[in-house]
């Protein structure tokens, strides 16, 4: 299979890539059938973006010379070709962000991992919260809010105490940053088939950002979220450190 090697600026990943590719072959990324990304998880989720936009999807087996490496598999330079073949892999679906800002413009965005809404200003912001068309929550004071996927569950997701979910649970987290009202309100567990919608209150004394993974845009009016199924992404794992495994044990983590 032919693949192609795309590498994180750092000098570590750039160091990992001049011995890849005096040991093995790579094609440009046009016209591979496979990626080999060098870096860490902020570097894979650029290498999934690149690929959404250009709408040419291939797997992605993933080398971490980065910090955590959630995503990734260990670096090593040996044995390529068979951890290729033995690989596991693994579907993820991305949310899609449909964007409507203060000043009428529209914007569609892919997340991987979460997409958020985020206070721009000292004060808080105050959201109307839609799921399926209905009214959930009326008014959400607080300084954000985020949905995020099973494979995104582990990040932002956690850090704002959001429940991990299993890869494969076809579920979707909706989780509080720091909430004031409803005060008792921890977030909830939805159908990955859910439609989100959020509604700035007030959004010009209270403006709100809206980040996809990476990708912001600021002084929003309306937010919708939903998984976008027409667009599925494969990630490539060793078989014995799968992404599900890694999931799970985030769970056991103190």
């Amino acid at each position: 299979m032919r693949r192609a090697l795309v590498v994180s600026p750092t000098q570590a990943a750039k160091a990992a890539e001049e011995r890849l590719r005096a040991t093995y072959d790579f094609v440009s990324v046009e016209e591979a059938e496979m990626i080999i990304a060098l870096g860490g998880d902020g570097y894979m989720l650029q290498t999934l973006h690149a690929m959404l936009e250009a709408r040419r999807i291939v797997p992605v087996f993933g080398m971490n010379l980065g910090t955590v490496g959630f995503l990734m598999n260990e670096w090593r330079l040996e044995r390529l070709e068979q951890r290729l073949e033995a690989a596991k892999m693994f579907k993820v679906n991305p949310l899609r962000m449909i964007v409507d800002t203060v000043d009428g413009e529209r914007f569609s965005i892919p997340a991987i991992n979460e997409v958020s809404l985020l206070r721009e200003t000292r004060q808080t912001a105050k959201l109307e919260v839609q799921v399926n068309g209905r009214v959930v929550l009326p008014e959400l004071v607080c300084d954000g809010v985020l949905v995020a996927t099973p494979a995104g569950s582990t990040a932002y997701n956690l850090s704002a105490h959001g429940p991990i979910l299993p890869l494969g649970s076809a579920l979707v987290a909706l989780t509080p940053i720091s909430p004031f009202r409803p005060r008792r309100w921890r977030g909830a567990i939805l159908p990955e088939n859910t439609v989100i919608r959020f509604t700035v209150l007030d959004p010009v004394k209270r403006p709100v950002s809206a980040v996809a993974d990476q990708r912001e845009v600021r002084d929003v009016a309306q937010v919708e979220v939903k998984i976008d199924r027409a667009t599925p992404l494969t990630l490539l794992f060793d078989p014995e450190h799968t992404l599900d495994d890694r999931i799970a044990a985030e769970q056991f983590i103190a």
